[in-house]
């Protein structure tokens, strides 16, 4: 990923986090965080554009991408939670403007409203909020995670690469798609891949679902309408519960929006977040 780096690092109780900044010193501070089974590479070019008028923070967690992965790590929902919180305070950030995407919003979610962390506004992108979640792919990894991790490489490559494939409506590129894999390849991938679906486990939503009426800032709904993986009808189920909300659904866009549609999705952030 010659083109997409994170340069600073963060001991978290996970396990180290990297991470970085873009944008000027002085401007209004965003958080940008990814979903599962991706990293901060998905966020490269709408970054790089919001860092034309934010200070945009980009973190890998722990876990995933570039960050520490580790036997016996814990990557659940919870523990997500409690490193973005941890990742808040050591920025110094008091009240940012926080865009979250698929397991990054029930991990933003989650630190709002169960850890006390402020937000200016809140970006939901094709969002892990609402039950039941997880795919029968999903689910079946989930209950057979320690077979899986016994595929041998190839068939393992096979099957990641097919699976973040099914994540776009329009396809990705081959060389986009190679670097979204390529993480979880190797001996320290693919234990990893498998143990973040293990420990996806839906009570952590559960947790917080019945708290979205609680939401007392700005929120935008963003989601793909060609989205497989979770469809836009939990969009409308969401908005409907967040006082003040708006929906807006991106079509030709699946789940993953960010390489789908990304000039839409960066007009709506902009907006937004303006």
């Amino acid at each position: 990923m010659p083109d997409w780096k994170l340069g600073r690092t963060y001991r978290s109780g996970s396990g180290e986090v990297r991470w970085d900044v873009l944008g000027e010193p002085h401007a209004d501070p965003v958080v940008l965080l990814h979903g599962t089974p991706f990293f901060s590479y998905v966020w490269r070019g709408i970054a790089r554009a919001l860092a034309t008028t934010h200070r945009v923070y980009v973190w890998d967690m722990p876990g995933y991408g570039t960050s520490e992965m580790s036997d016996g790590q814990d990557v659940s929902l919870a523990a997500q939670g409690d490193v973005f919180t941890e990742l808040l305070a050591h920025w110094g950030l008091q009240e940012p403007s926080v865009v979250a995407h698929d397991f990054g919003g029930a991990v933003a979610l989650r630190a709002h409203l169960l850890h006390g962390a402020r937000y200016r506004a809140l970006a939901l992108v094709d969002p892990v909020a609402l039950a039941p979640w997880g795919s029968p792919f999903f689910r079946l990894v989930g209950a057979n995670a320690e077979v899986f991790e016994q595929l041998p490489p190839p068939l393992h490559g096979a099957l990641v690469r097919e699976y973040v494939s099914s994540a776009s409506h329009r396809g990705l590129h081959p060389a986009v798609l190679q670097a979204l894999v390529d993480p979880w390849l190797g001996d320290a991938g693919q234990p990893a891949f498998y143990r973040q679906i293990a420990q996806a486990d839906q009570r952590y939503t559960d947790e917080i679902q019945g708290r979205y009426a609680e939401l007392a800032l700005p929120v935008l709904i963003c989601w793909g309408a060609a989205d497989t993986w979770i469809p836009v009808a939990k969009g409308h189920e969401l908005a409907a519960l967040i006082p003040g909300s708006r929906l807006h659904p991106i079509e030709g866009a699946g789940h993953l929006v960010q390489e789908d549609a990304p000039a839409e999705l960066t007009a709506a952030l902009t907006g937004f977040l303006a």
